[in-house]
């Protein structure tokens, strides 16, 4: 059972179990064992990360695409929710109406974006994906009377979905049914295929595989699974805007948690999602400790003053990188532990 589960791909190492089981029932159990809002907001927002990087790593550490409109994608998923539940109400069919419009739209965009630009070189992708994505969070800033601007769209949500409970376990167990769904997808022949274009696309070519097809489907299921992402996100925060699912930040937060984690692996999604996030959140309040510990002596209290929480993290992925070239998980795996 377990086996089919992980479609045969086992973390295949013992400090990886542990940490990938401590993360499941962290998230699993979060609204128990860390009471609290802003511990449920971590939560939440874990949960959502790891669908929406190990979406991306399909796409960079499976098939070598390195795309900078993963938060175009995302932010559709939002907006498509948000709007809906606006214009129509907060009902279940106005929900199911904004996240199908939405996956609709991303498919046809990423289908499109596909097509079109995968023939060219990978740096050229990258710089056609990045003006989509520049251009649909200039539109989504400009179109003030669907999208809200820049102040964004608050909406409410189904009657059943207005507990808080609820509404984090629809995003956890849809997040955790996805993630098992692409795992599936990657250790299929089809994951195998993606793998072998990253190593060597004109050998695939020449083994009488569509390059093009492959990846332009790469692209397809990953920015859908960026879209339920966004979705989840929306459904979780009760509002969408520019600045929670479309910022470029957002995009490099995602590139940091694959490559901390291990491209290739999208147990390194779950892993590296899991500490950035986390980071994120809890960094400036361990600064802040260590801070007035350190009171009294010299330079050490400002290096150590909470508003340097970035300088901290940029350190920390610095070390990780150098330490972890292929990712914590890679690096565990081939250490055996």
């Amino acid at each position: 059972m377990l086996a089919r589960m992980l479609s045969g791909d086992f973390p295949r190492s013992r400090v990886l179990t542990a940490v990938l089981l401590a993360i499941l029932i962290g998230l699993a159990f979060a609204p128990f064992i860390f009471p609290g809002t802003r511990s449920l907001n971590v939560a939440a927002k874990v949960a959502v990360f790891v669908l929406l990087v190990a979406s991306y790593d399909l796409l960079l550490g499976y098939t070598g695409i390195v795309s900078f409109a993963h938060t175009m994608f995302f932010g559709i998923g939002g907006y498509g929710v948000g709007i809906a539940m606006v214009k129509m109400g907060a009902g279940w069919g106005a929900l199911a109406i904004g996240a199908a419009a939405a996956l609709t739209l991303s498919l046809a965009i990423a289908l499109a974006i596909g097509l079109l630009s995968l023939r060219v070189r990978a740096i050229f992708f990258a710089m056609i994906t990045l003006a989509v994505a520049s251009f649909f969070q200039i539109l989504a800033s400009q179109l003030s009377p669907l999208t809200g601007g820049e102040d964004g769209i608050t909406f409410r949500l189904p009657e059943p979905l207005q507990s808080r409970l609820a509404a984090y376990y629809l995003v956890f167990a849809v997040a955790l049914a996805l993630f098992l769904l692409l795992l599936r997808v990657v250790n299929s022949p089809f994951g195998r295929v993606l793998l072998s274009i990253r190593e060597n696309e004109f050998r695939s070519e020449a083994l009488g595989y569509r390059v093009v097809t492959y990846r332009t489907v790469a692209n397809c299921l990953a920015a859908l699974g960026a879209t339920v992402a966004g979705i989840l996100y929306a459904i979780w925060l009760r509002y969408t805007g520019p600045d929670t699912t479309l910022s470029f930040d957002i995009m490099i937060d995602i590139l940091l948690m694959v490559v901390i984690g291990g491209m290739g692996t999208l147990y390194g999604s779950a892993v590296g999602a899991t500490l950035f996030v986390v980071a994120q959140n809890y960094l400036q309040d361990l600064m802040k400790l260590a801070s007035g510990a350190a009171k009294g002596l010299p330079l050490l209290p400002d290096l150590l003053h909470p508003d340097r929480w970035l300088l901290w993290l940029g350190l920390l992925f610095i070390v990780c990188v150098y330490y972890f070239p292929s990712g914590i998980v890679g690096r565990l795996r081939a250490r055996g532990l």
